[in-house]
């Protein structure tokens, strides 16, 4: 199949084609939803489709078919992918020169320790069906959900500049959220775990603990009050820090943006814009998180990008063009959703990078604030710099302890703001991993993480 590829493409001949390229893709997964005891999702999917793009001047043109195809079928696709470009490239106002990308010949297959499409169907009920179990420990629990899903992704990839490659992608996610309620008063908590690997996620997952663990917290949210508003120190988990991480500094460092001069970080490579404790990494080589990847799709290798480092703005998230056209190396980061979406500027794995503090001597440290945990979801201001998310919980602090629960906070600030008033950062990583949108399309899986930091932020909510 890649030797076709390759063929067609050394056949292809199109004098206004600077750069041409088809990337073959073939994805599995199943996915199994439990409520309340009952099955009420089981999916098994299969897909599979190729692309071949062609830039000539600066305009792309891109064709795509969900037909198997061989040597003729992939320079048909080329020949139409030319076509297109052409079309556009009146409206040129530059040449993109992708001569001097890298042309990389290497075959990578994920080493997982169980192959989760080994595993039958009845197994992964039973898990999912052992969650949700798991979740009835009080008349209180009125709803329990339980996930389990899995997924393959196999990419084969050519390009004009010699690059032959292919390599697989393989993501497991186990799941539950428990739904409390108590008169009018309704609550959730959640618990997952997740990653690139195989189905030994899943097996060192105990269901009674996972389970049983969100639906606690699900009652315990029952009694906790309203968390007080204005701005306030915070110590956010790395849960919330990496929510803040993605949502707009990771967003913002997407070259795609800057040369669109959509970006508030444009122009700001060099500039401090934090205190000497904020370091902030994308790193798509990561062994374990759900934003890892060998080869973006473009066929670049993933590498480890500093963002900002001691609280120095270090640069962008790079496709081939952006590279280009601000005259840096490419990063790793031009991925597309598949075969049929464009491909952008796109984080992988994005967090604050470690400090020196221990988790409790921040908490200790601290003499009145707000401990902030498990967000729930977040939104970006890339123009102006503004992040807004939402925690599920978190505890009052006074004089260093943890007192008072509270629920459902809503957090903003301005990153050029809050950033240089990290004043702790602790010296332990987690990390979250979901699916992330450019906009509201093109969802890709990515990972979001850092360490716990204290940080002034405006809070409200209740």
């Amino acid at each position: 199949m890649l030797d076709n590829m390759k063929k067609a493409l050394d056949s292809f001949s199109n004098k206004d084609v600077s750069f041409a390229d088809i990337r073959l893709e073939d994805r599995s997964g199943t996915f199994f939803l439990v409520t309340n005891g009952a099955l009420r999702t089981f999916n098994r999917s299969s897909t599979a489709g190729s692309v071949a793009r062609a830039l000539v001047g600066e305009c792309w043109g891109t064709a795509s078919s969900s037909m198997p195809l061989k040597g003729k079928g992939y320079l048909e696709l080329l020949e139409k992918a030319a076509k297109r470009a052409k079309a556009c490239s009146k409206y040129s106002r530059r040449e993109i020169d992708l001569s001097g990308t890298e042309g990389i010949e290497k075959t990578i297959w994920q080493k997982v320790k169980e192959d989760p499409s080994n595993v039958s169907a009845e197994e992964k009920i039973e898990l999912v069906m052992a969650l949700d179990k798991a979740q009835k420990i009080d008349e209180k629990i009125v709803s329990s959900n339980s996930v389990y899903q899995d997924s393959r992704r196999i990419y084969r990839l050519v390009n004009t500049v010699g690059a032959k490659l292919e390599w697989d992608e393989s993501r497991v996610r186990v799941m539950t959220q428990a739904v409390a309620r108590e008169g009018g008063n309704l609550q959730i908590d959640y618990d997952i775990e997740d990653g690139t690997a195989g189905y030994e996620l899943a097996r060192n997952v105990n269901p009674e603990e996972l389970g049983s663990e969100a639906a606690k917290g699900a009652i315990e949210l029952l009694s906790a009050e309203k968390p007080p508003s204005g701005k306030l120190t915070t110590v956010i988990d790395g849960n919330i820090a990496g929510l803040i991480a993605h949502e707009v500094c990771g967003h913002a460092s997407e070259a795609d943006e800057v040369v669109k001069g959509r970006s508030f970080l444009t122009g700001l490579v060099g500039k401090e814009i934090g205190t000497e404790l904020v370091s902030m990494v994308d790193d798509g080589t990561l062994k374990g998180p759900m934003g890892s990847l060998p080869f973006d799709s473009e066929g670049t290798p993933s590498s480890r990008n500093p963002i900002i480092e001691n609280g120095v703005f270090k640069g962008y998230l790079h496709t081939l063009e952006t590279a280009v056209l601000m005259g840096v190396q490419p990063t790793g980061n031009g991925r597309a959703q598949d075969y049929n979406r464009r491909i952008s500027a796109r984080m992988t794995n994005t967090f604050f990078d470690k400090g020196d503090w221990k988790d409790e001597e921040i908490i200790a440290d601290t003499k009145d604030g707000l401990y902030i945990i498990k967000g729930t979801s977040g939104m970006e201001d890339v123009v102006g710099g503004g992040v807004q998310a939402t925690a599920l919980k978190g505890y009052i602090i006074k004089n260093g302890e943890k007192t008072q629960l509270v629920r459902r906070l809503s957090i903003a600030g301005n990153v050029l703001e809050l950033l240089k008033t990290v004043d702790a950062v602790g010296n332990t990583l987690v990390f979250n991993g979901g699916n992330c949108g450019k906009g509201e399309e093109d969802f890709i899986p990515v990972s979001s993480g850092g360490p716990h930091m204290r940080v002034e932020l405006t809070v409200g909510g209740g």
